[in-house]
């Protein structure tokens, strides 16, 4: 269970368009923003005649004061508490779904100009990535010694049925046979299948080249066909001679060949000369 630990520049907040009495007399627009202490007391005052009626007899819900007590202490030992020795902590959690983070009620245009009618309005929310229900920046912050935090693409429940939860949990618990390459946090077996480095100094220049080689390997064949063209990124770095270093360029190349039978063959190509000035 994720809770709600947040940074303070990522503090989520309660926001109301409000219409007030100005100085003058004459009625304004204002938006007013809560931090979550700061919104006990509109909670209580939008929920003061929040009412339900059961079986002929109307039972008064105001904002319950004990749950948020209890609360408070749970928060309380959860900040406190920490991994024992020898047990190790890991933290996977949910990304790449909109989640709600702040809220606003009424707009401008049509502010809120009772607040116990707060309960019937419809808010409009500001998002960050999440599970659907909690943030990244919350579940990252457990407070706890972690061995590793891991987020994958999922959904606050739904993410349970994820593969490739299930494949991080036996990576990690060593499970069946569990390879050495896999990254947890790609998905990926990143398989190195050759390598190469031949280095020249003559006359003062020196000429390196380096060449390397994977296969990645992922059991997600969905987009297998999406691309059959391999994907060529090129970079080059030149530095011009100075009193405490000679003339040098670098020049590298990676090749992203297309994916076959759930193998993508990557290949590195680099070159650097340097020049004694």
């Amino acid at each position: 269970m994720a809770c709600p630990y947040f940074h303070w520049e990522h503090m989520p907040l309660l926001e109301i368009w409000r219409e007030k009495e100005g100085c003058n007399g004459i009625p304004q627009t204002i938006l007013e923003s809560y931090r979550p202490g700061e919104s006990i007391d509109i909670f209580k005052e939008s929920l003061s005649g929040n009412s339900i009626d059961y079986g002929g007899e109307n039972i008064p819900i105001p904002f319950n004061l004990e749950i948020l007590k209890w609360a408070k202490e749970t928060h309380k030992v959860l900040s406190e508490a920490k991994v024992p020795s020898g047990v190790k902590f890991y933290n996977i959690y949910g990304i790449n779904l909109e989640t709600p983070h702040s809220v606003c009620y009424g707009s401008e245009e049509a502010p809120i100009t009772d607040i116990r009618d707060l309960r019937f309005s419809e808010p409009t929310y500001v998002c960050v990535d999440g599970d659907g229900t909690v943030p990244v920046e919350s579940a990252k912050a457990d407070g706890l010694n972690a061995e590793a935090r891991v987020g994958i693409p999922g959904e606050h429940r739904g993410i349970l049925c994820e593969p490739h939860l299930y494949r991080i949990l036996k990576h990690w618990l060593k499970a069946g046979n569990p390879d050495p390459f896999y990254n947890p946090i790609n998905d990926y077996v990143i398989l190195p299948t050759a390598f190469e480095m031949e280095s020249l100094h003559e006359k003062g220049m020196q000429v390196t080249s380096l060449k390397e080689e994977w296969e990645i390997i992922t059991e997600d064949q969905g987009n297998q066909d999406a691309n059959k063209n391999s994907l060529v990124s090129s970079i080059s770095v030149s530095q011009g001679p100075s009193k405490q270093s000679s003339r040098s360029e670098a020049h590298a190349t990676v090749i992203v060949h297309p994916q076959n039978e759930g193998k993508q063959h990557v290949e590195l190509n680099a070159i650097s000369v340097s020049i004694d000035t």
